[in-house]
């Protein structure tokens, strides 16, 4: 049955269970899977890419746990172009498929040491069997950034010929930037008017600009990992490329509410700690204390804030530190019900910029009390 809504802008696909889940040292239990595909339904993603049903054993009943949980969006298993593995992905009762092979002359060569015509016909065949038993098929294109472009031109013609409904742009080191990208996508999408999903690796830390690359580029689908979970360096965050498109008005489906418990619960099930500065979802990145910054938050919270703290489970705190201004330290005092003047303050800044650089850190509200009322009773 098909379960992605036709017509839509823009899909995104979460491979947390199965790429996230590739990351060295992380293993999910069956039913941290099913709670966190639950998250993901939450959040609104389209399809979930839930794992590998060949490896067999708990990984398999998993997906089936998942395929039979009456989500809302799409699940999605992945394969090797073999029957076999389409056959156990059907067994699960998934909906779709994700049909991966290289197509970069590297990976060919050295890995399966096949040539293209061979891989082209195992892809070929895989889907064909995948179109009988009902399937969405994606065909994963692994590699692809550095794959030679007239192939991949053949490769996505021949696939989508045999029933593939789209093709995953691969950057699977995490190699391109932002304009090749989208120039690449580009070129793609025009030759062959095949719909694409881009699926980034963020080795040079560009994983979410390439995929909103693409994205503007014409690739309507969008690969993610909540936390930006993935192999080495890991791939385009979930968190960020939702923000984006509600930053730029794609993004009206998606429970950007949701995310924080999401990205939470993946951070723990994964022995992952989210940065206290990790864009959207760490716990720092609305505290300020800059006294340019603070002044004008205080003032006006989008001076100096992209969007609001609440959508996204966060909250706004001015924090007193070595460079604190007038504005924050008067803020705090009020919060605090400390009593404050024009000619505490000057006293007041001095010990605060002392007892900061003592500890290193931005103060505690305890210690802050400390300051002000050894001021106080000078």
């Amino acid at each position: 049955m098909e379960k992605l809504s036709p017509g839509k802008a823009v899909y995104v696909v979460d491979t947390t269970l199965r790429d996230g889940e590739q990351t060295a040292g992380v293993a999910f239990g069956k039913d941290e899977k099913l709670a966190i595909a639950r998250l993901l339904d939450t959040v609104g993603v389209d399809q979930i890419e839930v794992g590998t049903p060949a490896m067999g054993g708990e990984e398999a009943e998993a997906v089936s746990m998942i395929a039979a949980a009456g989500l809302k969006a799409s699940i999605m298993a992945w394969c090797r172009a073999t029957v076999g593995d389409i056959a156990a992905a059907a067994a699960c009762g998934v909906d779709a498929v994700e049909i991966s092979s290289p197509v970069s002359d590297l990976h060919l060569r050295h890995k399966l040491r096949l040539s293209r015509a061979t891989v082209l016909v195992n892809t070929i065949t895989a889907v064909a069997y995948a179109r009988k038993h009902g399937l969405y098929i994606s065909v994963g294109m692994e590699d692809a950034s550095r794959a030679d472009e007239e192939f991949l031109l053949e490769y996505i013609r021949a696939v989508t010929a045999a029933g593939a409904r789209r093709v995953r742009y691969c950057d699977t080191v995490g190699i391109l930037d932002p304009l090749t990208m989208a120039v690449r996508i580009e070129r793609l999408r025009r030759e062959t008017g095949v719909e694409i999903e881009v699926h980034a690796h963020n080795d040079f830390g560009m994983a979410t600009a390439n995929t909103v690359a693409a994205y503007q580029a014409g690739a309507c689908f969008l690969g993610v990992t909540a936390n930006g979970l993935g192999e080495r360096a890991g791939n385009a965050a979930l968190e960020e490329v939702l923000m984006f498109l509600r930053h730029s008005g794609d993004g009206a489906g998606y429970n950007l509410a949701g995310v924080q418990m999401l990205c939470q619960y993946v951070a723990a099930a994964s022995g992952r700690i989210i940065p206290a500065w990790k864009p959207v979802v760490g716990q720092a990145i609305f505290h300020h204390e800059s006294g340019i910054h603070a002044d004008g938050v205080l003032k006006n919270p989008s001076l100096y804030e992209p969007y609001n703290p609440a959508d996204v489970g966060l909250e706004r705190r001015i924090v007193i530190g070595k460079h604190s201004g007038r504005a924050a330290l008067l803020h705090k005092c009020r919060e605090l019900g400390l009593p404050m003047n024009e000619e505490l303050l000057a006293f007041a800044a001095v010990g605060i910029k002392r007892g900061v650089l003592k500890v290193k850190r931005s103060l505690t509200d305890d210690e802050i009390r400390d300051i002000i009322g050894t001021v106080s009773r000078v």
